[in-house]
């Protein structure tokens, strides 16, 4: 039988990111960032299975060459660490799972072996004795948690020197013993300046030269912070918008950037999440939409400043653009009432669902 390869990427810090910070968008986080791992699978190596912070991929009775296998290592870091950079860049949730989560950090063990399957429901399971030392490596002496990690059986197949270097790796030897058994292997550790990460552009604000078209305001008796929650959930969009659905990407935490789709008697408006500049102490959440009539652009934002420990008060403005004169017509005759009597009943049916929650 021939040898096979295993590969584990570990998000580190896991388990102290999600015990100290809110569990929702922390659970969110990691949701994207192995979808990010996954999706940098250039390898088409198979993934046997989801484990909380990490992902087990396998490629069956086949080692890649070094320079497939570092490439792959190389893409996976780079991805990882270009999607840290987006969320810190686009971030608009002041909870602590966004704003720690660029301190996560990754590594990835790869070691090789003659796999074994356990077949359930039509799914094949890797088992064994290397299955079980790969995942003991995770538990290792290296000092750091952002490094790769490849057992010297598998540095013999592909011929990777264990002092190979170059700009992304700087390889070392290390051993670690495990019941009794020693288990050498080659490591570096990744330093994320000298990857060529994605260049996200900074998210740009909008900026108004007249005041808000319209604007409403409506205390709450929560705190700021949780409302604002309330409001960046999409899940619970249509508990307080009445009839509307809402379509969203469900393990996305809210950040400028993000789009939903909402649907109102079958028309569907796309919007988009923006921010302008806000006031100092002021939480803000802000979106666009450009296919709702009678406007061209409706530009709305929620602005919410804490009054005491347990009450805010949140302003909500809206700026539009019309281009037509029928456009601005109707603005002038219906629509702007409308807006006001629809987004006064919603912020009502907010209020209510906060006080029964």
């Amino acid at each position: 039988m021939s040898k096979s390869l295993l590969f584990i990427p570990d998000i580190s810090g896991f388990t102290k990111f999600v015990q100290t910070t809110e569990a929702e968008h922390s659970q969110h986080v990691i949701a994207e960032l192995l979808e990010v791992l996954i999706s940098a699978n250039t390898l088409d190596l198979e993934l046997a299975e989801i484990e909380g912070d990490a992902l087990f991929f396998y490629l069956e009775e086949i080692i890649p060459s070094q320079e497939k296998l570092l490439a792959q290592i190389e893409t996976m870091f780079t991805a990882f660490y270009s999607h840290l950079k987006l969320l810190e860049k686009n971030r608009i949730c002041p909870c602590n799972a966004c704003a720690t989560a660029p301190n996560l950090q990754l590594k990835i063990v790869a070691h090789t072996g003659e796999l074994q399957f356990l077949e359930v429901q039509h799914n094949r399971k890797p088992f064994g004795q290397e299955v079980i030392e790969a995942h003991r490596l995770l538990k290792n002496s290296i000092d750091s948690d952002n490094y790769v990690l490849i057992s010297k059986e598998l540095t013999q197949l592909t011929g990777l020197s264990a002092y190979y270097y170059s700009k992304v790796f700087r390889f070392t030897e290390g051993k670690d013993s495990y019941d009794g058994k020693e288990i050498p292997y080659a490591y570096s550790i990744i330093d994320p300046s000298k990857l060529t990460l994605t260049a996200y552009p900074q998210p740009k604000k909008v900026s108004f030269t007249d005041p808000p078209n319209l604007v409403i305001q409506k205390s709450f008796p929560i705190d700021a912070y949780e409302l604002l929650e309330y409001i960046t959930n999409y899940g619970v969009r249509d508990r307080w918008v009445k009839g509307v659905e809402i379509k969203y990407k469900e393990n996305e935490v809210t950040r400028i950037g993000s789009e939903h789709v909402c649907v109102i008697d079958g028309k569907q408006l796309n919007f988009v999440v923006i921010a302008k500049e806000s006031k100092p102490n002021e939480l803000q959440y802000g979106e666009l939409t450009t296919n709702l009539p009678p406007v061209d652009k409706l530009y709305q934002f929620f602005n919410i400043k804490s009054t005491s420990d347990n009450s805010c008060l949140l302003t909500v403005e809206f700026y539009w653009v019309a281009k037509s004169l029928v456009k601005k017509g109707m603005l002038f005759l219906f629509a702007k009432r409308s807006f006001r009597k629809n987004t006064t009943q919603s912020l009502e049916e907010l209020k209510q669902l906060i006080i029964n929650n």
